[in-house]
C-alpha cells in the first residue's frame, strides 16, 4: 500500500484539511467508546478498536489521567496498530477514522 494514494473505489493515506473539518464536525456528537486508563494500550483494546473502526468508520476515545502514557503518544501508537487515520486530538480525546469496504460516510 502506497501511503497517500487512491486505487480502484478506496482511498489510503493522509486526508485532506476539508475531509478531516468534516470529521471533525461529524464527530462533536459522539461519545468515546473507550477510555484507556492505567494498563495502557492492551491487546485486546486494540481488537476492540479495530472492530468499532469496521463497524462505524469513525470513533472518540479518551485517554485517562492514570493513563501512563502521552495522549499523543497513544493516540499516534493505536492508528498506526489499527492501520486508521487520526483525525483529531483533543485535550484528552482523540478522533480515529478508518473508511469500511462499503463507506458508511462519505467524505467531500
Amino acid at each position: 500500500m502506497i501511503e497517500g494514494f487512491c486505487f480502484g473505489m478506496g482511498c489510503w493515506g493522509l486526508l485532506t484539511g476539508k475531509q478531516k473539518r468534516f470529521l471533525r464536525a461529524f464527530a462533536t456528537s459522539l461519545d468515546p467508546l473507550f477510555q484507556i486508563g492505567k494498563a495502557g494500550i492492551t491487546e485486546n483494546l486494540v481488537q476492540q478498536v479495530d472492530q468499532a473502526l469496521k463497524a462505524r468508520e469513525l470513533i472518540k476515545l479518551r485517554v485517562l489521567p492514570q493513563c501512563p502514557e502521552d495522549v499523543k503518544k497513544v493516540a499516534q501508537k493505536l492508528k498506526e496498530l489499527t492501520d486508521s487515520e487520526l483525525v483529531q486530538v483533543i485535550g484528552r480525546n482523540f478522533i480515529l477514522y478508518r473508511q469500511g469496504e462499503k463507506a458508511k460516510i462519505q467524505l467531500p
